[in-house]
């Protein structure tokens, strides 16, 4: 069996870590082919190498841009590069993109197309990834969900026959990096130089082009992580510094320190060291739930309902819509006491996928 895996971005690339390592050692030949959507080397480079991801056969260097135009020349230039391999599956990742180019470029040359983290939904439509999603998945051949509510959402839509049950990969990784980090088998996390490790923290993202697009909204976020009373480390994704420059909005001011985007490993460190997370990420909404922090989430909606459970996570779609106390109390609340369980999977979504990719294929 030969598989092409198409990835561009951050999440996608911790999600290919334990694909790649459940197709080594098989018989099938594993092809991965990097769009370039994230080029910046705190967000792609330092993935490969922490996570000892096999450097990439193909390397697109499609780049920044506006969505359609990135889109469009991430499909013009994986068009020759299917057509080359002609694999007996396409599989992509998640909610980007080049998500979205993969399979339609797949489907487009009659290729099988796979969709890893098949079924999220945050019914927000106004989300560009939300529109990556429900597109991918009604091209797709086949659909590996992650969660049972996620198999529920394909089965409303009219694509139970197509979807599995797999797990959620995130788990794979995440613990097996948890695991090194807290047996003193990683350096500690590079925090911006004001943050005390020995004392409480907070770890923020913001990168959503809901939270930064509107000058308004940038500078009333920003505003209230600032007012926070604990130290905040910001790590700061480029988009976030761009926009933040370019709507004159100041990032290092109050509880804030900003610093790098950290490699995954660096993440789940600098989680594991902390009182709690305030983002718009998905994927750190799930990390945080998954090390047993607190997530605060800037947004109305989340593609991860099972992390609300227990008041793990809590979203809050506009902080000062709560006062400045009441803020204040939800993002540095403690731990909750509430069981997580095992919505995620048991750790061994990745090897359950190659073995479902081969039995869909005989």
């Amino acid at each position: 069996m030969k598989v092409v895996s198409i990835v561009g971005a951050r999440p996608q690339l911790v999600k290919l870590a334990p694909i790649a390592g459940a197709f080594a050692g098989t018989g099938h030949q594993h092809v991965i082919v990097h769009t370039g959507q994230h080029y910046d080397a705190d967000l792609s480079d330092v993935f490969f190498t922490g996570l000892g991801i096999p450097a990439p056969d193909v390397h697109l260097g499609i780049g920044s841009g506006s969505h359609g135009a990135q889109t469009g020349q991430a499909l013009a230039a994986l068009d020759p590069v299917l057509a080359a391999e002609r694999p007996d599956w396409v599989l992509v990742y998640g909610d980007t993109n080049s998500t979205l180019a993969g399979a339609l470029s797949a489907v487009k040359q009659h290729l099988r197309v796979a969709h890893l983290e098949a079924g999220l939904r945050s019914y927000n439509r106004r989300m560009p990834e939300e529109h990556n999603r429900v597109l991918t998945d009604h091209a797709a051949d086949l659909l590996l969900a992650p969660t049972e509510e996620a198999m529920r959402h394909l089965a409303g839509e009219g694509l139970a026959d197509r979807s599995v049950l797999v797990g959620d990969v995130m788990v794979d990784v995440c613990r097996t990096v948890r695991d090194t980090v807290l047996a003193g088998g990683q350096p500690p996390p590079d925090l911006p130089e004001e943050i005390d490790r020995a004392e409480p923290y907070l770890v923020a993202t913001l990168h959503r082009a809901e939270n930064t697009d509107d000058p308004d909204r940038l500078a009333a976020l920003v505003d209230a992580l600032a007012g926070l009373p604990l130290p905040v480390a910001l790590l700061a994704h480029p988009r976030l510094r761009a926009r933040a420059e370019e709507h004159g909005v100041k990032l290092d001011r109050g509880a804030l320190r900003v610093g790098r985007p950290l490699p995954y490993a660096g993440m789940v460190a600098a989680v594991l060291g902390s009182a709690g997370v305030v983002t718009d990420s998905g994927g750190l909404q799930k990390e945080a739930y998954l090390l047993a922090r607190p997530c605060t989430t800037v947004r109305a909606q989340t593609e991860w309902p099972e992390t609300l459970d227990g008041d793990w996570n809590r979203l809050v779609p506009d902080p000062h819509d709560l006062g400045a106390a009441n803020w204040a109390a939800i993002a540095t609340r403690s731990a909750p006491t509430a069981s997580r369980g095992e919505p995620y999977g048991d750790g061994r979504a990745a090897q359950r996928v190659v073995r479902v990719l081969a039995d869909a294929l005989a």
